[in-house]
């Protein structure tokens, strides 16, 4: 199993020490991508982003089915966010949280050992470890939730791989009463990444865009262990 700081020290390899000119050659990158996904699909993922546009909404979920890579690891976030997330939340262990892309509900079982005790958490591909946990099957472009159902949203490593983010944002938004917790890999683009990501943050001005404005405002962010992670209050409230 590797864990998030190895993988993050590959990405940083392929991402930053390897010249574009390699980075983006189909035939160079084709070895590392075959050993990647252990031979499976690898022209298929290595096409992705030429593709997805065109993708029905099941045939975009079917790739999330099929991914199988090399890493195989509980969580891709690091100790040091996760730790900042739980800081950031409100100490009355009752609020309502909805976990948006939890995967198989590694953060949500985090929050549950603090003691918070309404959870719940949604993701495309329903894969949850802890049955105790609710979770749901869902897009992120449409919310099966009434506005303003959750105190507070949190949004890990998913915006990157959404194809209407703008829609998501929306929706991230109408659903959280007070406090949105994002956090976004930061990544230059490059044609052939091992991820399925469609949506890249280099810099934070971007995603900052994208969460100011429908009366939320940013509190804060910062780049923790190559990731930015940004906290935004629903003024509204």
């Amino acid at each position: 199993m590797l864990g998030r700081k190895v993988t993050n020290s590959i990405r940083y390899f392929f991402d930053t020490i390897l010249p574009p000119f390699i980075r983006d050659n189909y035939y160079c990158m084709y070895p590392f991508f075959y050993v990647w996904f252990k031979g499976k699909n690898v022209k298929r993922f290595m096409n992705f982003k030429q593709v997805f546009y065109k993708l029905s909404p099941a045939e975009f979920e079917q790739y999330y089915k099929d991914y199988d890579s090399l890493p195989k690891r509980e969580t891709d976030l690091t100790p040091e966010i996760i730790k900042f997330i739980i800081n950031q939340l409100d100490s009355d262990k009752h609020i309502k949280i909805l976990d948006v892309g939890c995967g198989n509900g590694y953060l949500l079982n985090q929050l549950r050992n603090q003691g918070y005790d309404d959870l719940m958490g949604v993701d495309l591909v329903e894969k949850s470890k802890y049955p105790d946990i609710p979770q749901q099957a869902a897009n992120i472009e449409n919310l099966p939730f009434e506005n303003n159902t959750f105190d507070t949203v949190i949004c890990c490593h998913t915006l990157e791989h959404v194809i209407d983010i703008r829609k998501a944002v929306s929706e991230l938004k109408r659903v959280v009463a007070k406090k949105l917790i994002v956090v976004v890999p930061r990544q230059r683009f490059y044609k052939y990444t091992f991820d399925l990501h469609i949506h890249f943050f280099p810099e934070i001005s971007y995603l900052l865009q994208l969460l100011e404005g429908d009366e939320f405002t940013v509190e804060t962010y910062q780049n923790i262990k190559g990731d930015w992670v940004v906290i935004c209050q629903n003024s509204k409230k």
